[in-house]
């Protein structure tokens, strides 16, 4: 019979450590986190960034990766977005009683293998196991901090006037992968997550110049929402053009669900708002790196209806493009 995770593990008993020191420190080990201390002693100098974050996806399993890399990578970009190198997270686990062992290690390993490819380090964390029907098996919360560049100044209050607005890629796979493991939903094109770690894109876009505004990755509410996020907060308004890059099989699950893909959550993009005369620039760059391959302008930013995002169809039109009013795909991350 498999091992799952009993009560008696989050006790601080024996239990306790064994979980701790044969599931979850091997995969994670480094200096700071082996001494098991309260909280982690270490140097830092310059600006700082600092985030936390928690993930409740269901299912922790799905296309394309699980809630272990999620939690990794959705830590380390949202400290990228302010231009910051990302250097330590920390890692608490709420497991239900009854999560296999197994699952649990597989998670772990998932974590350390996205905490390697950022080039982060897990150096503090905590364990709690909670009763049968109430953690929906895992829950992770993360908390980061990274080191911001002298020079560098991202924010969503940034964007002026002439601004480029570039996207990364394709849209709406996160969410939309998500789903169809949950619903058990079936495409003729397979459909999986773009879960993926983005410091190193920005850290190449940010080489290729300082003039870059904002940053957002269009996690909850996609690419949609962050535009708005970006358009109220710097009192501009933002223009996209219709055609905004989507794989097939997420169009077809969209077109079958009643989705309209720019709302849905995206895990390995971003979207930047650039300096006009630099935008060519950052895009060449980004399309050398393999998560900025189908990278393009997509807009721009503009005086005219301030705080207001609008479409330009193909038709010659226009429609705005506003926030949704309610969560569009729940659990996602």
């Amino acid at each position: 019979m498999d091992e799952t995770v009993l009560l008696a593990h989050g006790s601080g008993s024996k239990l306790s450590h064994d979980l701790i020191e044969k599931s979850l420190l091997p995969p994670l080990a480094n200096p700071l986190l082996a001494k098991l201390d309260d909280s982690a002693v270490f140097d830092l100098s310059g600006r700082l960034a600092f985030t936390t974050d928690s993930y409740v996806v269901s299912p922790i399993f799905f296309p394309g990766g699980d809630i272990g890399k999620l939690a990794v990578c959705g830590t380390v970009n949202d400290l990228a977005m302010s231009g910051a190198t990302p250097l330590y997270l920390s890692l608490s686990l709420i497991i239900e009683e009854g999560l296999a062992l197994g699952e649990l290690e597989k998670v772990v390993d998932s974590i350390k293998a996205a905490a390697e490819e950022a080039g982060v380090k897990i150096i503090t964390g905590d364990t709690k196991v909670v009763n049968r029907g109430g953690a929906d098996r895992l829950f992770i919360n993360t908390s980061g901090i990274g080191v911001v560049p002298q020079g560098v100044d991202i924010s969503g209050t940034n964007a002026q006037v002439g601004d480029k607005v570039i996207l990364s890629g394709t849209i709406g796979d996160h969410g939309i992968a998500v789903m169809s493991q949950r619903e058990g939903l079936r495409f003729s094109v397979p459909v999986k997550s773009d879960c993926a770690p983005l410091n190193g894109l920005v850290s190449e876009m940010l080489e290729a110049s300082p003039q870059i505004h904002c940053l957002r990755d269009p996690t909850r509410g996609g690419l949609a929402t962050s535009l708005n996020e970006f358009a109220k907060q710097s009192k501009v308004g933002i223009w996209i053009e219709e055609e905004i890059a989507v794989r097939d099989g997420v169009r077809a699950a969209c077109e079958l669900l009643g989705f309209d893909p720019l709302y849905v959550a995206n895990e390995g993009k971003l979207v930047a708002v650039v300096a006009s005369d630099d935008a060519d620039k950052v895009l060449g760059r980004m399309r050398r790196n393999s998560y900025g391959a189908d990278a393009a302008i997509i807009g721009g930013v503009t005086d005219e209806h301030k705080g207001r995002v609008v479409m330009k169809t193909k038709l010659g039109a226009s429609r705005i493009v506003d926030m949704l009013s309610g969560e569009l795909l729940p659990r996602i991350c």
